[in-house]
């Protein structure tokens, strides 16, 4: 494996040593509703990701098996998503975290992650080729599936809640209402339900603020910019409790600028 990009931001913060992890882990998991780990490598594979050490949150979680499967698919997926300029490197990184996530679904089915991540990361390799070819690949249902059953599992997963707002306005944005509907089950109205559901669930999550604003605009255009903008302001102003949400609050910064 190539050495991946470092965290390019101050990562003291979110160091979380010791007692500070189970301390916190509420408030930075509300979004992923991902248990405390009881297991103490697993708890450290955590710590690197949440201090933006993730390649080495990757390594320790797959040295650890299929147990740590959440964290290595997120660290994965949030790395390839902000820090991998490199196109190839970035599928590659996606392609591995769907490969893990799929075999997660396997050895955990009734585990809420297991199908968000793997939903995630192939939404995040879809946008990376596009969206059309995506849904010509057939993409699309499978995101639809995982994130209909990780909600199942778990009602409150504000993430998965962001992620199927938006799985419905990407598809109607890049084929229409009508075959977005009737074809791929996809509406305005489930969009916007989703999204919402994630701010009321993370009202102080700068994605849950970001991927809003990228919905609408997906779905609106110019006529929603004004709430696009304030979506993203908002956002940009928000204090990062871990790496990932500094990565969030940066690009909404650099959206603004």
């Amino acid at each position: 494996m190539h050495r991946w990009n470092e965290f390019p931001h101050d990562n003291e913060p979110f160091a979380f040593p010791g007692r500070q992890l189970q301390d916190a882990w509420d408030d930075i998991h509300r979004g992923d509703c991902e248990p405390f780990p009881t297991d103490e490598d697993l708890q450290e594979a955590w710590r690197c990701f949440h201090r933006g050490d993730f390649q080495e949150a990757t390594e320790r979680a797959d040295a650890i098996g299929r147990a740590a499967h959440a964290v290595a698919n997120k660290a994965t997926g949030i790395y390839a998503t902000y820090l991998e300029s490199d196109q190839k490197r970035q599928i590659g990184c996606f392609k591995s975290a769907i490969e893990r996530g799929e075999r997660a679904i396997e050895a955990f089915p009734d585990d809420a992650n297991s199908h968000y991540f793997h939903a995630f990361n192939l939404g995040r390799y879809s946008q990376s080729i596009s969206i059309v070819k995506a849904l010509k690949q057939g993409i699309g249902g499978k995101i639809q599936n995982s994130l209909k059953r990780a909600l199942e599992l778990q009602p409150r997963h504000a993430e998965a809640h962001t992620a199927m707002g938006m799985y419905h306005a990407e598809i109607i944005d890049k084929v229409g209402k009508l075959i977005g509907g009737v074809t791929y089950g996809a509406s305005e109205s489930s969009a916007i339900e989703h999204f919402e559901a994630a701010l009321e669930l993370t009202p102080m999550s700068p994605i849950a603020n970001i991927e809003f604003g990228n919905g609408l605009y997906l779905l609106y255009g110019e006529k929603k910019l004004d709430q696009v903008s304030d979506l993203y302001i908002k956002a940009s102003e928000m204090e990062p409790r871990d790496a990932m949400e500094k990565l969030d609050v940066e690009s909404a910064l650099a959206e603004l600028e």
